[in-house]
């Protein structure tokens, strides 16, 4: 009797590993979010039976340590480190592109009456010029390229001003041309100045 019951509870476990390796790799992450997005689902009904704000009431509950962690996360996620090469900036303007689109399902479901499996192209397609982009996008475009032209305008790198700096200029424009001297002669003249400093210069 013993030896049958094991027989069954080994069996079972089989079943249940098996049904595990079947699940994507990241199923425990996706039912733990899944869960959680419920939770705020009932809190968010609470609070409305309450006639509540959600947002506060979710902030309640939240430590200082915790919103001061939040903060710094949020900006090193994204942070505006300047112009550094192209590539950075070309990804930098696709992520806020990426950020901004809302898909329009209703559009969306309207594309997939009118064009059926022509709209999931394969190697095969030929959608070459017949796509043809509606006014709000086109309108959508426009305003999003003047505001990046605006800002260009406004935009002048930010240089870090060093206070602790040796003041060896007399004004801004001879500041500008002793910091580009040197750049380009500084590793020269090191051993020059320094002596001029020492006051045992040749």
């Amino acid at each position: 009797m013993k030896r049958y019951e094991a027989c069954k509870l080994n069996s079972q476990e089989v079943v249940e590993e098996d049904k595990r390796l079947k699940l994507p790799p990241n199923w425990e992450a996706k039912k733990a979010r899944l869960e959680w997005e419920l939770q705020v689902q009932e809190k968010k009904k609470e609070c409305a039976a309450r006639g509540e704000d959600y947002e506060r009431v979710k902030l309640l509950e939240v430590s200082a340590e915790d919103a001061e962690r939040w903060e710094r996360k949020k900006k090193k996620k994204n942070p505006d480190l300047g112009f550094s090469d192209y590539a950075a900036a070309q990804l930098r303007q696709y992520q806020r592109l990426t950020r901004q689109i809302k898909p329009d399902l209703e559009q969306y479901e309207k594309l997939k009456e009118q064009h059926g499996e022509a709209l999931y192209p394969t190697s095969d397609s030929l959608l070459h010029g017949t796509h043809v982009p509606s006014k709000e996008g086109v309108d959508r475009m426009v305003a999003d390229l003047e505001k990046q032209i605006e800002k260009r305008e406004k935009y002048s790198r930010r240089r870090p001003y060093n206070d602790d700096a040796d003041i060896d200029y007399i004004n801004e424009r001879n500041a500008k041309f002793n910091q580009k001297a040197e750049r380009f002669y500084g590793k020269y003249t090191a051993e020059i100045k320094q002596n001029l400093e020492r006051g045992t210069a040749v």
